[in-house]
């Protein structure tokens, strides 16, 4: 039921009222799950004597595969259809986050861990898709923003929730406890989200979707945006992943559940991310985005010295530049992408994802050969490369002066 004449979903009807509790709780289920191993590389390491970059494989494993499956889930969705791909996806993802807290072994967990992000990629992929056709134009943009939100809650609550039980009850009850608020979560999206109304089944070409993508390296900005997308999240991830490492070694020996707790840090996010897209919009994105990177530089200087106050700020600074950056450039992709705006957000996402599940395992062997320095040494090398991009695009000509409409590639924003 969409209770209106035209069958799309209007802003204060009971459908969209169940729409975007529907999509609240897929965002922040899917997050959630993908991310609430993250504070517990530690724990990996210490449980199942693995190196630190090995750790970091539970993470990178899943959004590695999360980014390749992700550009042929919309293909398989318009096949199968939207809702059916979804619940399908969201399901499964939970059941195996619960198989993960069973695993005898590494090499089981990470075989799992793989499985999700082939398990995960059928929502993400998706559901802006589905936002798309089932809802009116003039309420799709509070539909997206309650999605991200859901997300970006998610992102943050499956680390907190992992990280803080860990704590108290062990490693399998933190994943467990998130495993099946994703159970929850799915049951939830199943029953509210309305079905699709507007969705027409399309044969599955692979042939045809790959030639959707070729257009993507004609535009002199695109491939760069890519690039900026991949070096972004994979600063950003990295610097998590070994935080936690040594923030629970002399001298500071924080406890996991301070740890853990470290991770509303990324309630940050949501205004800078707002705040720096705002000021984008209003003085242009080649004049902004070059901040975004110099902020993060500033924050890796910041997170190299002893004083656990000033590491603090420095992780501050790297998550609000992170999330201020990712937002001008996932919208500059979307407004040169033009037509091709569903396309553009899976290459853009293919290569974010990859950003985390490259750089991400990458820092654990510098942490492993010289600790935080390493770290530090490898992401400023990431985030320099960023800016000297950023600067370069200042020669990128701008396009005529067109309304962008919301686009996919801000469902990333989570990180």
């Amino acid at each position: 039921m969409t209770d209106s004449a035209d069958g799309l979903v209007h802003h204060g009807t009971p459908a969209f009222r169940r729409t975007n509790l529907a999509l609240f709780a897929a965002g922040f289920a899917t997050f959630g799950l993908l991310y609430c191993v993250q504070p517990l590389m530690p724990e990996f390491s210490r449980h199942y004597a693995v190196s630190e970059a090995a750790a970091a494989l539970s993470l990178s494993l899943t959004t590695g595969v999360l980014a390749f499956a992700m550009l042929f889930a919309g293909g398989v969705s318009d096949a199968w259809g939207r809702k059916p791909v979804m619940v399908a996806s969201l399901l499964a993802s939970a059941l195996l986050v619960l198989v993960t807290a069973a695993m005898p072994d590494w090499t089981a967990l990470l075989v799992v861990r793989t499985l999700l992000g082939l398990t995960l990629s059928g929502l993400p992929a998706v559901a802006m898709t589905y936002l798309g056709e089932e809802m009116d134009a003039d309420s799709i943009g509070l539909g997206m923003g309650l999605y991200i939100s859901g997300s970006a809650v998610g992102g943050m609550g499956g680390r907190l929730i992992s990280g803080v039980l860990a704590d108290f009850f062990g490693w399998r009850i933190g994943v467990a406890v998130v495993g099946v608020i994703g159970v929850l979560a799915g049951l939830v999206f199943w029953r509210a989200l309305p079905p699709s109304r507007h969705f027409m089944a399309q044969p599955l070409r692979w042939r045809t979707l790959a030639g959707r993508f070729a257009g993507m390296f004609r535009d002199r900005g695109l491939p760069w945006l890519f690039v900026e997308g991949f070096l972004l999240l994979g600063a950003f991830v990295t610097v998590y992943n070994y935080l936690g490492y040594r923030l629970m070694a002399p001298p500071y020996k924080l406890s996991q559940a301070v740890v853990g707790s470290i991770f509303a840090i990324y309630l940050i996010g949501t205004f800078s991310s707002a705040w720096m897209g705002h000021l984008a919009g209003k003085r242009g994105r080649r004049k902004v985005l070059w901040t975004a990177f110099a902020l993060m530089l500033v924050g890796v200087a910041l997170s190299m010295a002893r004083p656990l106050p000033l590491v603090m700020l420095g992780i501050v600074a790297i998550t609000f530049g992170f999330f201020g950056g990712h937002s001008i450039v996932s919208s500059w992709v979307g407004r040169r992408a033009g037509a091709a705006k569903a396309q553009a957000a899976s290459v853009y996402l293919f290569c974010y994802y990859m950003g985390s599940s490259i750089a991400g395992a990458s820092g654990g062997l510098f942490y492993a050969s010289f600790g935080w320095s390493g770290v530090a040494l490898f992401v400023g090398l990431l985030v320099l490369a960023g800016l000297a991009i950023a600067l370069a695009l200042f020669r990128l000509p701008p396009l005529a002066d067109v309304a962008t409409p919301p686009t996919p590639m801000s469902k990333g924003a989570m990180g």
